[in-house]
């Protein structure tokens, strides 16, 4: 079985999409899989589903969901060792192979990547990081936050393909292929406006691709934001950018990185 939650919530059994019901049992499968062999409290998938308080009934219809959601896994499901749900004081464990769950996988993509970029391994950490961006296809669990849902994990989620994309456009600069990503950096400076990250790296693509005025333009840009936003100046890399830039350093032209990755 596989389980994806990098985009809408789709679980499939040998190519098949499954049949998950309504809004609740997705939202129950849904909060378990970003918690997958974890046991999550009954309590906490209340208030994630009712975030302003939980109806009377509430305990009874996350019990009805659950005791849904365990005859479709079992029914989908030939192998006795396959993915299971199950009753564990004081909630529920999805008890799943971590490799069926592309949030899982995404993880250990991303993170072999930023190891290679680190150790300078730049074609390796490019193919890892692409790979992970690449599982994605829209927000994380789309349908449940279109339905209304909003939770802190799935803020952190996109976090982290933020900084997933960082890493690869890092090691993207690194190879000095800065004119094939700025089309890619204009959207995300556009879709991410208080990121400086991102930011930096298009100021840098810009002023390498002999576009220095429009790189000084993205630097104006980005600190209106975070002034008119955050109330707060450009971060200490971003400054030294800048100075770099007006200075036409030498050094901008390389390809080594602007700041090590952390």
């Amino acid at each position: 079985m596989e389980f994806r939650v990098l985009g809408a919530l789709d679980v499939r059994s040998d190519g098949t999409r499954l049949d998950l019901g309504g809004l609740t049992r997705r939202a129950v499968l849904g909060y378990l899989l970003l918690h997958d062999n974890q046991v999550v409290a009954a309590s906490r998938i209340r208030e994630a589903l009712w975030p302003e308080g939980p109806p009377p009934t509430a305990r009874k219809i996350v019990q009805n969901a659950v005791s849904a959601l365990r005859k479709t896994l079992a029914h989908s499901n030939s192998d006795t060792g396959g993915p299971a749900l199950l009753t564990q004081v004081p909630g529920y464990i999805l008890r799943v192979d971590p490799t069926a769950v592309d949030l899982n996988h995404f993880r250990l993509l991303a993170g072999q990547g930023r190891t290679a970029l680190r150790a300078g391994a730049i074609d390796c950490a490019r193919e890892r990081l692409r790979a992970a961006i690449g599982i994605w296809s829209g927000a994380a669990l789309a349908d449940l936050v279109e339905a209304g849902l909003g939770w802190s994990e799935l803020t952190a989620l996109e976090d982290e393909r933020l900084n997933a994309y960082e890493d690869c456009l890092e090691a993207e600069l690194a190879d000095g292929r800065h004119r094939e990503i700025t089309p890619e950096l204009e959207l995300l400076t556009a879709t991410a406006p208080l990121r400086e990250g991102f930011h930096r790296q298009y100021m840098l693509a810009l002023y390498r691709s002999g576009r220095q005025a429009e790189a000084l333009r993205v630097y104006q840009r980005s600190r209106a934001a975070l002034v008119e936003h955050l109330g707060i100046e450009p971060g200490r890399d971003l400054q030294r950018l800048l100075r770099l830039i007006l200075a036409q350093d030498s050094s901008l032209q390389t390809a080594q990185l602007v700041r090590p990755t952390a």
